[in-house]
C-alpha cells in the first residue's frame, strides 16, 4: 500500500461526481477546497458530492479547507508595465487613476522605501523602489508584464501589518464548523498566535478539526519552530514562499521543515507546482519527477496538487503519475529524520503515558518480524498518530476506531489506513474483532503475525500495551 497520501484541489476540472470518483480510484486521499476561489454554496456542493462518494469506498476521502488568508492585491485597473520604465505605486484610494498602480495595502509607503521590491502576479512582474515620496513610491520596472485586475502582491522581507485571521477567514472557519470538515489549512501564517486563536475557536464549539500551518513568507520561516509546536502539521506552500524568499533558499527551507516535522511528530505536506507542466501536457517534465521523488524521500505525509487537478487538462492522469513516482520511491529508505523524534510525552498527554515510546517499540518489532502490517486500536487517533510519527517504510498501519470523524482525519497520516469498528466493553474482544476485520478486508491468510497496540484491562484499569498476535482462522 502507498504510504504517501495524495491531496487534490477540486475545481471546474474535477468537481463532477464522475471525475471525483476517478480521482479517488486513482489514489486521491484528501480533497482540498481552495477558499481563494468559489463561494460557500459551490464548496458546499463539493462537500456533499464527496460525502456521497465516501458511502461506497473502503477508505474515505478526507476534506481539507484552505483559507484565503491575509493578502495584498492590485486594484481594478489594466496596466502594461514595460521593463526599464518607471511607475508610481500608491495605496491611497484617493490617488487611484490610470497613471498610478494601486495596491490595497494602507501601510505601503510607511513600511517600504528605496531598495525594497514589489512583486506582482505571482512574481512575474518585479518592481524596484527608487524613492518614497510619502504618498507614493517611485519604482523601476525590472521585469515587465501586463497587470490585470486584482493581481496578487508580495512584499519580500516586509513584516506586513495584516490580521492573522481576516473577516473573510472567520466566515470560512464557520463554514468549516458547519460542514464538519476534517482539516483546515491556515494561509500566510506568521506566528503561533493565529493557530492558538483558531484552535480556541474550534475548542469552544467542541470540535477537534486538525490545523495545518502554511509557511509562505519570511516571517513564517523565522517563527517556524514556535509555530510547529502548536499546529498539527506544516504545508510547504512553495508558490508564495518561493516569491517571498530568495529562490535558492527554498530547497533548504523545505528540508528544514521536513526535519522539524519529523522531530516534533507533525504532519508534512509538500505543495505547489508538483506537476505544473501537466496543466497542459499529458506527461511531466523530468525535473518534476525528481521533485516529487524528493518530497517522498523526505517522508512527507502528503504531496499536493493544485491547478493540476482543479483546472488542468489531465486531473486523473496527474494523480496516477504521483502514485507511480511515490510507489517507486518508497521502495528505498528516506531521510531518516525520525531518529530525532522527541519521545517524551507532551503536555497534552494527560493519559496513556509513554505512547510514543510504545509506538517506537512496536515499529522496531514489526520491522524485525517483517509483519505485513501493524494494528492500532484508537478512539481519537492519538495512538495511530504516534505510530505514523515513526514514518516506517513498507509496513502499513491499520487503525481501528469507532469514530467516523477520526477515520477521516487519519487519512492525512503517512501510511495509516483506518477502519470503523464498534468497540466492545472488553478490550480483548475489540482486538479479536479488529483482527477478523483486517483479515477480511486485506485478504490476509490465517496464522500470520500482526503487531498490535491497544488497551488491555488490568487490575489498575485500562493500560496501553504492545502485543504480537496471529490472524485467526476463518
Amino acid at each position: 500500500m502507498l504510504h504517501t497520501k495524495i491531496i487534490c484541489t477540486i475545481g471546474p476540472a474535477s468537481d463532477s461526481p464522475e471525475v471525483l470518483e476517478n480521482l479517488a480510484d486513482a489514489g486521491m486521499n484528501v480533497a482540498r477546497l481552495n477558499f481563494s476561489h468559489g463561494t460557500h454554496d459551490s464548496h458546499r456542493n463539493i462537500v456533499e458530492k464527496i460525502r456521497l462518494l465516501n458511502t461506497n469506498r473502503e477508505f474515505p476521502v478526507a476534506i481539507l479547507l484552505d483559507t484565503k488568508g491575509p493578502e495584498i492585491r492590485t486594484g481594478d485597473q489594466h496596466m502594461k508595465l514595460i521593463t526599464g520604465t518607471q511607475v508610481r505605486v500608491v495605496s491611497d484610494p484617493e490617488l487611484k487613476d490610470e497613471r498610478h498602480l494601486f495596491v490595497d495595502y494602507p501601510h505601503l509607503t510607511e513600511q517600504l522605501g528605496q531598495g525594497n521590491y514589489i512583486l506582482l502576479d505571482s512574481g512575474l512582474v518585479k518592481l524596484e523602489i527608487l524613492e518614497n515620496h510619502g504618498d507614493s513610491l517611485a519604482c523601476r520596472v525590472l521585469d515587465g508584464g501586463t497587470i490585470t485586475p486584482k493581481r496578487h502582491v508580495n512584499l519580500p522581507g516586509i513584516s506586513v501589518k495584516l490580521p492573522g485571521i481576516t473577516l473573510s477567514d472567520r466566515k470560512d472557519l464557520e463554514f468549516a464548523l458547519e460542514e464538519n470538515v476534517d482539516v483546515v489549512a491556515l494561509s500566510f501564517l506568521r506566528n503561533r498566535d493565529t493557530v492558538l486563536e483558531v484552535r480556541e475557536m474550534f475548542r469552544k464549539r467542541g470540535e477537534q478539526i486538525k490545523l495545518i500551518a502554511k509557511i509562505e513568507n519570511q516571517e513564517g520561516v523565522d517563527n517556524l519552530e514556535e509555530i510547529i509546536q502548536v499546529t498539527d502539521g506544516i504545508m510547504v506552500a512553495r508558490g508564495d514562499l518561493g516569491i517571498e524568499i530568495d529562490m535558492e533558499e527554498l530547497p533548504q527551507i523545505q528540508r528544514k521543515i521536513a526535519y522539524l516535522c519529523a522531530k516534533y511528530g507533525k504532519r508534512l505536506i509538500v505543495a505547489t507546482q508538483m506537476l505544473e507542466s501537466m496543466m497542459e501536457n499529458p506527461v511531466p517534465t523530468r525535473a518534476e519527477i525528481t521533485d516529487i521523488a524528493n518530497a517522498v524521500f523526505e517522508q512527507s505525509d502528503a504531496i499536493m496538487l493544485s491547478g493540476e487537478t482543479s483546472t488542468g487538462k489531465y486531473p486523473v492522469r496527474c494523480v496516477e503519475t504521483l502514485v507511480r513516482i511515490a510507489r517507486r520511491t518508497e521502495v528505498h529508505p528516506g531521510v531518516q529524520f525520525t531518529e530525532n523524534l522527541i519521545q517524551e510525552d507532551g503536555p497534552e498527554e494527560n493519559q496513556g503515558k509513554g505512547r510514543q515510546m510504545l509506538a517506537a517499540a512496536a515499529t522496531k518489532i514489526a520491522r524485525q518480524l517483517k509483519v505485513p502490517g501493524m494494528l492500532v486500536i484508537t478512539r481519537k487517533g492519538r495512538g495511530a498518530t504516534k505510530m505514523a510519527n515513526l514514518r516506517v517504510r513498507g509496513i502499513p498501519i491499520f487503525a481501528f476506531t469507532e469514530s467516523e470523524k477520526t477515520i477521516s482525519t487519519l487519512m492525512l497520516l503517512r501510511g495509516v489506513y483506518p477502519y470503523l469498528l464498534k468497540f466492545d466493553e472488553d478490550p480483548e474482544l475489540t482486538i479479536q474483532n479488529a483482527l477478523r476485520l483486517l483479515k477480511k478486508k486485506q485478504d490476509m491468510p490465517s496464522g500470520i503475525s500482526i503487531v498490535v497496540v491497544a488497551d488491555i484491562m488490568t487490575g489498575e484499569g485500562y493500560v496501553n500495551c504492545l502485543q504480537v498476535r496471529t490472524l485467526p482462522e476463518d
